[in-house]
């Protein structure tokens, strides 16, 4: 995807180049910052940027900070990665609204892959556009909106796509290993606690509409319109 901007941010230089020389080969524009008060200075002087690969241990401003203050204007697909493998620091990633989340060492063969998948996803480029409905929850993958009742509900990029999932197999026992594998990519190797972190986020947005997804003790879940 040639002229689509991605931010690295991360305090080692090596990182970063690793990281950039793998993204360039695959024809995207890459910005460096080494800080997370660069990076926000960065972001905010350019309104394309397509995606953040930002680490969370950083000089100044640590990668949740910077996550936290993104996330108050912006949308922006967010991969974080972390040198921890702590599932409380996982669990808080997914909080603010981060779409991957990647412990080092990690392939970068397999970053970029995550990278691609979420841009045909966040660029409209993997299918076309249409408009999905269930009961009063209209989702419009051509806006990447989501509105219920008319009101627009507001949802991070992950919420949406396994808003999206379910309303594509309504009826359909999901398992959370199915989920996993459908919503965050063959290659995700999570923990299915994940899922169930996601799905009470999207049931608490979408109101008495939460509902709709029930709880398949011992399986995963489903989709149905009461």
């Amino acid at each position: 995807m040639s002229n689509v901007k991605i931010l690295v941010v991360d305090d080692e230089s090596r990182m970063r180049k690793l990281v950039r020389d793998f993204l360039v080969r695959q024809n995207y524009e890459v910005l460096e910052a080494g800080d997370g008060e660069e990076a926000l200075d960065i972001f905010y002087r350019n309104k394309d940027i397509a995606l953040l690969i930002l680490d969370v241990m950083m000089p100044k401003m640590n990668g949740w900070e910077v996550c936290r203050e993104i996330r108050q204007t912006s949308k922006v697909p967010i991969i974080m990665l972390t040198a921890k493998s702590d599932e409380s620091d996982e669990l808080m990633g997914f909080e603010l609204g981060v779409d991957e989340y990647i412990s080092k060492p990690f392939s970068p063969k397999i970053l970029v892959a995550r990278v691609e998948a979420i841009l045909r996803r966040s660029l409209g480029e993997e299918e076309n556009a249409e408009v999905k409905t269930a009961g009063t929850i209209v989702l419009d993958k051509t806006a990447h909106e989501v509105r219920i009742d008319d009101k627009p509900v507001e949802l991070s990029f992950k919420e949406f796509e396994l808003l999206e999932y379910f309303m594509d197999n309504q009826g359909i026992a999901l398992s959370r290993e199915r989920i996993l594998n459908s919503v965050w990519n063959y290659d995700y190797f999570g923990d299915a606690r994940t899922i169930d972190t996601h799905v009470k986020k999207l049931r608490s947005k979408l109101g008495d509409k939460g509902e709709y997804i029930k709880t398949v003790w011992g399986m995963g879940y489903k989709f149905e319109v009461c």
